[in-house]
């Protein structure tokens, strides 16, 4: 049998669904070995469609400047006709690229991790009726109609609301699979101790890790000022992603601190610092929610990007393991009473939500498919 080919498209908006993305394909990796060739596109760079790229910056100025804008196409988006609408229009501009990727890579599977790839391969396949099968790996903690699509042979969702808010819907309850949503899997647990000399970090201080996903968004340069007036001395992490700016700002804050402040730019070792620190301040991005679950690190949440965040922000708060900052309310006495009185339930109530395994367990249901898929059709091709 011919090796099968995956091919997993994500969307850089954001890091989420290209972290997401990266997990399954080192999952599937381990798991398929030389029985898979398995690649990872980016639907939403500008190589791949010049059109596709130019959406994505009007997305992201529109997050930027103008959030309340965003926050009405969410929610617009978020009904039942709405979603189909929005959805239908993307999958139109996008489905001949889409078409053009399929012939290049040929894919007997196909895995989504954003709506707009989503919708254009169900639609090229409605339309030409290709062979592959279609998975979509939703990535936040609460369902959104834009990935709601028919066409769609299976679906990885956070949380169990979501699976039975979309058998609410009509959609087979079996085709849904409440995995959480897939990390890259550490290669071991690591104490505080452990990771903080793993890197090189003094190990007295009560510690804080700072992080605004991959475009380091959240106005942390604000945050890092509030923490000034905290009383203790502490160990500040600032993870500052691609935003240059803001870097800049933390090592020249640093110098004249009365905490211990260090920086990081996008850095591969976020799940060491996540061990290494008593809090995570961040706004609440799915993936990164994820992955201090997985750490068992408590979260203090901010900013949230109206919609998707805010949702996640609610889902963490819900199960006791954040305390969202909501606008008006002070940083620093929110992180004083937590370090002092908060921490043990925080970390419990973290680790009880944490689904290391996603990645793993997701690739186990689609080498599954995959291998149901190819033996029917092998069994036809010999019958005719």
């Amino acid at each position: 049998m011919e090796r099968a080919h995956i091919l997993i498209l994500t969307a850089s908006i954001g890091s989420g669904h290209t972290r997401a993305a990266a997990a399954i394909r080192t999952a599937l990796a381990a798991r398929a070995g030389d029985a898979a060739l398995i690649s990872v596109v980016d639907f939403m760079a500008r190589d791949v469609s010049l059109i596709h790229y130019l959406m994505k910056r009007v997305y992201l100025t529109m997050l930027r400047f103008v959030p309340d804008l965003y926050d009405v196409f969410f929610r617009a988006a978020g009904s039942a006709a709405g979603g189909g609408l929005v959805r239908g229009m993307f999958a139109q501009v996008m489905v001949r690229t889409m078409g053009r990727l399929v012939r290049t890579y040929r894919p007997d599977l196909i895995i989504a991790t954003h709506p707009f790839p989503e919708g254009a391969a169900a639609l090229w396949r409605a339309r030409r009726g290709g062979s592959f099968l279609l998975a979509a790996l939703l990535t936040d903690y609460a369902l959104h109609q834009i990935w709601l699509s028919r066409g769609v042979d299976t679906y990885f969702v956070a949380a169990d609301a979501m699976a039975e808010q979309m058998a609410g819907f009509g959609f087979d309850r079996r085709a849904v699979h409440v995995t959480g949503i897939p990390i890259m899997r550490p290669a071991r647990v690591m104490t505080p101790a452990e990771a903080k000399a793993c890197a090189g970090l003094p190990a007295e201080l009560p510690t804080l890790l700072l992080m605004g996903g991959g475009l380091g968004l959240g106005d942390m340069e604000r945050t890092l000022e509030a923490l000034e007036t905290v009383r203790m001395r502490l160990l500040i992490l600032v993870v500052a992603g691609y935003n240059a700016a803001l870097a800049a700002y933390a090592r020249r804050a640093a110098e004249h601190s009365r905490h211990v402040v260090r920086v990081w730019d996008y850095t591969d070792e976020v799940y060491t610092l996540m061990c290494a620190a008593d809090l995570l301040i961040t706004k609440p991005g799915a993936l990164t929610i994820s992955e201090a679950f997985a750490a068992g690190l408590p979260l203090l949440l901010h900013d949230p990007i109206p919609g998707p965040e805010t949702e996640n922000a609610v889902y963490a708060t819900r199960r006791e393991a954040a305390v969202w900052l909501h606008p008006g309310e002070q940083i620093a006495p929110a992180v004083e009473e937590i370090l002092a009185h908060r921490l043990p339930a925080m970390r419990t109530a973290a680790r009880n939500c944490a689904r290391a395994d996603a990645a793993e367990e997701i690739a186990e249901l689609l080498m599954d498919m995959l291998t149901r898929k190819r033996g029917n059709t092998d069994g036809a091709e010999k019958t005719v």
